[in-house]
């Protein structure tokens, strides 16, 4: 922890003491970043940058639980025409529609979901069918 400012000393030369410190310990050494330009300079300033670089970083979802669902529901289909076998079709279905069973029966903030339960035959035709004209 940073030791506190001693009484009669400037903060400005308490500073540069700290910075000074520092750079002898090596805690400027090795930063990520370290020689590369910063990005980002050439737009304006925006006041909620570090909230974006955190949603960004953290892969934190904004969206309704609704809408996060149909997202999930969306990117698991594409997921299932890879997998390789009828079972594991139907077993990540099977998975799926447990999931939008649970948000379907609970009041949840935002607009309603309009997502329901996947036929599990019609998405292993379907699965059928891509797999055969490939």
């Amino acid at each position: 922890m940073t030791e506190r400012k001693p009484p009669g000393v400037s903060w400005e030369s308490w500073l540069e003491e700290q910075i000074r410190r520092a750079r002898e310990d090596g805690a400027f050494d090795n930063l990520a970043g370290a020689g590369r330009p910063f990005t980002d300079l050439e737009r304006g300033y925006d006041p909620d940058w570090w909230v974006k670089k955190l949603v960004q970083r953290e892969r934190v979802s904004v969206l309704p639980p609704a809408l996060e669902l149909l997202r999930k529901v969306e990117s698991e289909i594409k997921k299932i025409w890879a997998l390789p076998t009828e079972a594991e079709v139907r077993a990540q279905v099977k998975s799926l529609n447990a999931e939008i069973a649970r948000s379907n029966a609970r009041a949840a903030e935002g607009p309603p979901t309009r997502v329901g339960l996947l036929d599990p035959d019609g998405i292993v035709a379907q699965w059928r069918a891509r797999s055969t004209a490939s």
